[in-house]
C-alpha cells in the first residue's frame, strides 16, 4: 500500500520545501492550497492538490476523508512576504485564528479520517520573559498585550490541542526562518532556522520521536534544541542536497 500525508500548506515556505523530501522518502503528498492559480506549483513539487479553505471544515473532513492518509503535516500560516512590517498588525490576528480555529478544523477533519499522526508547526519565539536558553517546558507570553500577547495565545491553542487530540501529536517550535521564500537571505534575530532545516525537522517528525513539543532552532542561546537532536536526529546545519 502507498503511504499517504495530507499537507495543509503546501504552498507555503516550508511546504514547498518539505513536500519534495516527503515525495523522495515514498510518500503520496496531498497538499492543499486556497488558490487555484497555486495547483501548477503543487503538482511541479509532486503533490496531489486539494483546494480547500481550513476555516470551512465540513470541506476540509471531506477531503482528509477521501483522501484517508496516515499522517497530517499542519503548516498552515497567513502571513506576508518577508514579514512586511506594514501588513503584520493585521497579519498576525489572521494567523492567531489559522492557529486556533483553523488548528480545530484540521484536527477534526484528522480525527475523522482516522489519522495517525499530526505534525504541526508552531513557534520558539513566543516564550514569555526568563532565562536563556528556553526549553520546551518554559511558559509561552500569553499575558503580554496587544499583538504579541495575541500571537502566543494562538500558539497555546494550537499546540493544546495538537497534544492532546487522540493521536500523535508533535509540535514543532521553529526558530525565526531565513532561506529561500522567507523573504530574508541571511539569519535575523535571535533563535534563527534556516528554512531547508526547518523543513527537514518536520521530514523527521513524520516517522520519529513521541508526542510532544520540540524546539527548532540554532544554537544561539535563546532556545534549547537538544531535545531534537536527541529524539528526532535533527541538526540545524541540514540544507536540501544532503
Amino acid at each position: 500500500m502507498t503511504k499517504c500525508l495530507f499537507l495543509a500548506g503546501a504552498t507555503g515556505a516550508i511546504g514547498r520545501r518539505l513536500a519534495p523530501l516527503l515525495v523522495k522518502d515514498g510518500w503520496r503528498v496531498v497538499g492543499t492550497t486556497r488558490s487555484d492559480g497555486k495547483v501548477p506549483i503543487l503538482r511541479g513539487l509532486g503533490v496531489e492538490p486539494v483546494i480547500v479553505d481550513v476555516f470551512d471544515t465540513d470541506a476540509l473532513c471531506a477531503a482528509v476523508a477521501q483522501v484517508r492518509p496516515s499522517v497530517v503535516v499542519h503548516q498552515l500560516t497567513d502571513l506576508p512576504p518577508g514579514l512586511d512590517p506594514a501588513r503584520m498588525a493585521e497579519a498576525t490576528m489572521r494567523n492567531a485564528r489559522i492557529r486556533d480555529e483553523g488548528t480545530r478544523s484540521l484536527l477534526s477533519a484528522a480525527i475523522n479520517a482516522g489519522v495517525r499522526r499530526l505534525i504541526a508547526q508552531s513557534v520558539a519565539f513566543a516564550y514569555a520573559d526568563g532565562p536563556l536558553p528556553h526549553d520546551e517546558n518554559d511558559p509561552l507570553n500569553i499575558d503580554a498585550e496587544g499583538a504579541r500577547g495575541a500571537s502566543a495565545r494562538g500558539v497555546a491553542s494550537l499546540e493544546r490541542q495538537v497534544l492532546a487530540g487522540p493521536l500523535d501529536g508533535l509540535v514543532l517550535r521553529y526558530g525565526r526562518f531565513y532561506g529561500p521564500g522567507t523573504g530574508f537571505d541571511t539569519a535575523s534575530g535571535p533563535g534563527p532556522v534556516h528554512i531547508d532545516a526547518a523543513a527537514r525537522a518536520a521530514q523527521l517528525a513524520v516517522t520519529h520521536g513521541g508526542p510532544g513539543i520540540y524546539n527548532i532552532a540554532e544554537d544561539d542561546g535563546t532556545v534549547s534544541s537538544e531535545k531534537a537532536k536527541r529524539l528526532l536526529n535533527w541538526n540545524s546545519g541540514w540544507r536540501t542536497g544532503q
